[in-house]
């Protein structure tokens, strides 16, 4: 597959340019709505600002057992059954095990990423942690410098620089080495399928997003090299993706997160294409092709992303789901928030792997559909890719989705 990479340096330069240029949008605080509910019933409101979704009111508390937490999030908000959501249950399960902690669900309904860093703007004041899943966050390091004595936990994105600033003290940026997820969504695809026509659905063209695609692609061609298939991923023109550099990297874009007729358009013209294993890293517009794949009259299969999603799969008596690849973000965001309750909160960019069990896929019995010899070969590249053997195509590591160095031989 042809993708041309640009320098790591370049593309941050130009990226951290247009967010500068971006960041200078408003939102009145006076527009918000805020629906009092608890920890784990969300109500969903639609309003042109950010909505606060959820809150948990048990306490008013301040100090280190008693936090108060946000957490601001795309227009799929917390109860996307994927990547929102799993941040939402790291934050929940920090405040199960810290019942004076409170913490509310702030839904940014556009997700521009200038209307996102004004979300947080608005609330900076009324919390001690904000967390913020989501590249489109990265602004908030000008923030972070106005509010020294605030936290914030940023996810799928390394924070903006500001001057030649580039790690912030209060703020903790985790990324993620999706490629890894996404190559073996692309290992599972291209074993498994029958019409050798497979494809990966995605949200936006942010860097996560397009990791996942391209490390998609690294799997499907790591399977027809090593094991001599011919399995194709398709793409529709129509839904290129356009990443944060203007570059088109093809793929199959939704342009949303929150879009899941769209999702189902994409879902249903990919069938169409002869595809019956379907990758789908798009949050809330994924339950669009979820729902084509479910409605389709042969046998499609669809691949989860970040958390299990095979309870979403269910289809009467059957199940759409193959597996799942995981991108674990829950342990990672409760970890966070310990370090900040213990006082041991770092500023610092981190990038998470599978050495850290940070990334994989779902193998467990009952969670799957995978064959036996398709676990077998997953996990044989597992330990290579852990190993630092694979290296999958990412959107900006200089790798091609159709070279591997230490291909086994």
């Amino acid at each position: 597959m042809k993708k041309s990479k640009m320098r790591v340096v370049m593309v941050f330069a130009l990226v951290m340019v247009l967010m500068t240029l971006t960041f200078t949008g408003c939102a009145k605080k006076s527009d918000k709505t805020e629906d009092v509910v608890n920890e784990t019933n969300t109500t969903d409101t639609t309003t042109p600002a950010a909505t606060e979704e959820s809150t948990d009111t048990t306490a008013e508390t301040t100090d280190a057992a008693g936090l108060k937490i946000a957490i601001v999030t795309s227009p799929s908000g917390v109860d996307d059954g994927s990547f929102n959501q799993d941040n939402y249950n790291g934050i929940l399960s920090f405040i199960e095990q810290n019942p004076n902690a409170t913490v509310t669900a702030i839904k940014e309904p556009t997700g521009d990423t200038a209307a996102a860093v004004q979300a947080v703007a608005d609330i900076v004041a009324d919390y001690d942690v904000i967390v913020c899943p989501g590249f489109q966050f990265a602004g908030i390091s000008s923030l972070a410098l106005e509010n020294p004595t605030k936290k914030f936990i940023l996810i799928d994105s390394d924070p903006a620089a500001q001057g030649e600033q580039t790690v912030f003290d209060n703020i903790y940026a985790m990324t993620f080495a999706e490629q890894e997820s996404g190559f073996f969504a692309g290992m599972a695809a291209a074993l498994e399928t029958k019409t050798n026509k497979v494809a990966v659905v995605n949200g936006i063209a942010y860097p996560s997003n397009v990791n996942y695609q391209f490390g998609f692609e690294s799997g499907v061609n790591y399977v027809n090299a090593l094991y001599g298939k011919t399995v194709q991923f398709v793409e529709l023109p129509a839904y290129a993706g356009t990443d944060v550099t203007n570059a088109n990297v093809g793929g199959n874009y939704v342009g949303s997160f929150a879009d899941e007729a769209t999702g189902k358009v994409v879902g249903n013209a990919l069938i169409q294409e002869g595809c019956d294993i379907i990758f789908v890293a798009a949050g809330g517009s994924g339950n669009g092709v979820f729902t084509a794949a479910k409605e389709a009259t042969t046998d499609v299969k669809v691949i989860g992303c970040d958390v299990d999603q095979y309870d979403d799969g269910v289809n009467g008596d059957k199940n759409v789901i193959l597996t799942s690849v995981l991108k674990v973000m829950s342990i990672n965001v409760e970890r966070a928030l310990n370090a900040v309750k213990d006082g041991t909160f770092a500023g610092q960019n981190v990038v998470l792997k599978a050495d850290s069990d940070s990334t994989g896929f779902v193998s467990a019995d009952g969670r799957q559909q995978l064959s036996a010899d398709s676990l077998t070969k997953m996990n044989e590249a597992y330990e290579l890719l852990k190993a630092g053997t694979i290296v999958p195509a990412a959107n900006f590591n200089g790798i091609t989705s159709d070279a591997f160095p230490g291909l086994p031989e």
